[in-house]
């Protein structure tokens, strides 16, 4: 059994998640940008559907990527080089997080980004937390992503692609981005395919927490992130 989570209950530890659910660790408690902050600084995060609680996880192992091991492949690096992507950052977010939960996803039904996970994660695009990456082409919106940043940590959330690679090199604009900035691990929750073609890999909790705990108290705050709008330029 899993506890229930009053507003201003504490996190259990997390030694006490589930390993079947794999890193089930709590219900309840809302999505207030105070808790999510506090979350994520633990290495916990949300993730739930619609009609169920606020379920909160943290899965062991963790996939992560560390900006250093980021797995450039050919055909992307062509395309980069080709230039026929704009980059943006924080330019439209509320449409990435909009287009995350309405692309369809081989093997899920519905999306877990709901009406009151993308009010909550604006709430905190708002305070500077959470960003967007957007890749556009002849001006319209095709890919993105959209994450937490803290410190020096940077939380993956979900990303999208209409367009061959779009969200690729939107993933390889803020690698970049938070390689030239001392970022040092994003965080990628769940093992995937996808995320382990680019370079993603899975290490145990403990490793993660230590790492995610050096690097959380680094002092980057949001205004170190660029204006929104800005365009990211791709020079190999």
């Amino acid at each position: 059994m899993i506890p229930w989570l009053e507003e201003d209950a504490p996190f259990p530890p997390l030694a006490r998640a589930l390993t079947d659910p794999n890193g089930l660790l709590a219900a309840g408690a809302g999505l207030s940008a105070a808790r999510l902050l506090d979350a994520y600084r633990q290495g916990i995060f949300p993730w739930f559907s619609d009609g169920q609680p606020v379920l909160w996880w943290s899965p062991n192992p963790r996939m992560v990527l560390f900006p250093e091991e980021f797995r450039l492949s050919r055909s992307l690096a062509k395309t980069l080089r080709q230039g026929l992507f704009q980059v943006k950052l924080d330019s439209a977010f509320h449409r990435v997080i909009a287009a995350c939960a309405q692309t369809p996803r081989p093997g899920q039904n519905g999306t877990w980004i709901t009406d009151g996970i993308r009010a909550a994660y604006g709430e905190l695009h708002e305070l500077g937390y959470v960003h967007s990456v957007e890749t556009w082409m002849d001006g319209k919106l095709v890919g993105g992503l959209y994450g937490v940043a803290l410190g020096g940590m940077f939380y993956g959330e979900s990303m999208f692609s209409w367009r061959t690679d779009a969200s690729k090199i939107a993933f390889a604009h803020l690698i970049r981005y938070l390689q030239q900035e001392g970022f040092g691990m994003i965080d990628c929750q769940m093992k995937t395919g996808h995320l382990a073609s680019l370079g993603a890999r899975e290490i145990p909790r403990d490793q993660f927490i230590a790492r995610l705990q050096q690097l959380s108290e680094l002092p980057m705050p949001p205004a170190r992130w660029p204006q929104a709008g800005a365009a990211f330029t791709w020079n190999s």
